[in-house]
């Protein structure tokens, strides 16, 4: 069912172009039409789950400090291109939005296409979609890249999540018990032997092959976290010293903040013309 035209999904935030998704329970979710970045998540009657930067600038000029950053096609400098691609950075298309009352769920489809800019720096035909999807105490985000070119390519990706929490070091992160990391504040592997993370300091974790889903809790409430198509995850929080060289983020904000990152970037992959490959994280709030 297409949106009631009573519903006005397109807004300004702070004088960016964006799309609104809201359900009758009050569940609300917020998305830039740059980068087809989630800005904002709030299922009905709880608090914001996602974090945002008040320092972030929305000028459009720069990558946006917090919500879900897009990462593709290459994951950090994890090769020749600019940090974390060029997705992040770009004007996308709200090629539909729908939502159905009876079913309870609303969603945003937003499309991406190479261009003589991203052809500079990456010589490959793509189309990528992100789709979003918002019902009660859900919210699922959907990648899918697909190779338009004559000859195959190769990428890495990632929906750069920032978690807002009430006070990290209270938070306890489940589901990563055996799971093989690379530490990449310290530069080693290793394998994970507690039976719940928490963080205590920086933190800069890429954990590989990952088979179950990870459960997020703090006092008084839980997320659970579900990854398909992405083998990988980022858990990241820069702490007092590197937040303070960040000039979008306020000095303690990374108290209030952690990525839990659903990534394809230990095997890049690999995509012959014509293919497609699609990666989905959802969080369920319980």
């Amino acid at each position: 069912m297409a949106m009631p035209p009573h519903m006005d999904a397109r807004i300004d935030f702070h004088g960016m172009p964006a799309c609104r998704l809201a359900l009758d329970d009050g569940s609300q979710v917020i998305m830039a039409l740059h980068g087809a970045q989630v800005l904002s998540w709030t299922p009905g009657g709880q608090a914001e789950r996602i974090y945002l930067s008040p320092d972030a600038d929305l000028s459009g000029q720069r990558p946006i400090r917090g919500g879900v950053p897009v990462i593709f096609p290459q994951f950090g400098a994890l090769g020749p291109l600019p940090r974390h691609g060029f997705a992040r950075n770009l004007a996308w298309h709200l090629e539909a939005i729908h939502s159905n009352s009876r079913e309870g769920y609303a969603s945003a489809r937003f499309s991406l296409c190479d261009s003589p800019a991203t052809r500079e720096v990456w010589p490959y035909a793509f189309r990528a979609e992100l789709t979003c999807c918002l019902s009660e105490n859900r919210l699922d985000l959907e990648l899918e890249i697909c190779n338009t070119d004559h000859r195959a390519f190769a990428f890495t990706a990632a929906l750069h999540t920032y978690l807002r929490v009430q006070e990290v070091e209270e938070c306890q992160l489940t589901g990563l018990h055996g799971q093989p990391y690379t530490d990449q504040t310290h530069g080693r592997s290793a394998r994970d032997t507690a039976p719940e993370l928490t963080v205590e300091d920086e933190i800069d974790r890429l954990y590989h092959d990952l088979e179950r889903p990870l459960l997020l809790r703090e006092p008084g409430r839980a997320l659970a976290i579900h990854m398909q198509g992405f083998p990988d995850a980022v858990i990241w929080n820069p702490w007092e010293r590197k937040c303070a060289d960040l000039d979008d983020m306020p000095p303690r904000g990374f108290r209030h903040m952690l990525c839990i990152e659903a990534a394809a970037i230990t095997r890049p992959i690999e995509l012959p013309p014509g293919q497609d490959w699609y990666g989905r994280q959802t969080l369920v709030c319980l």
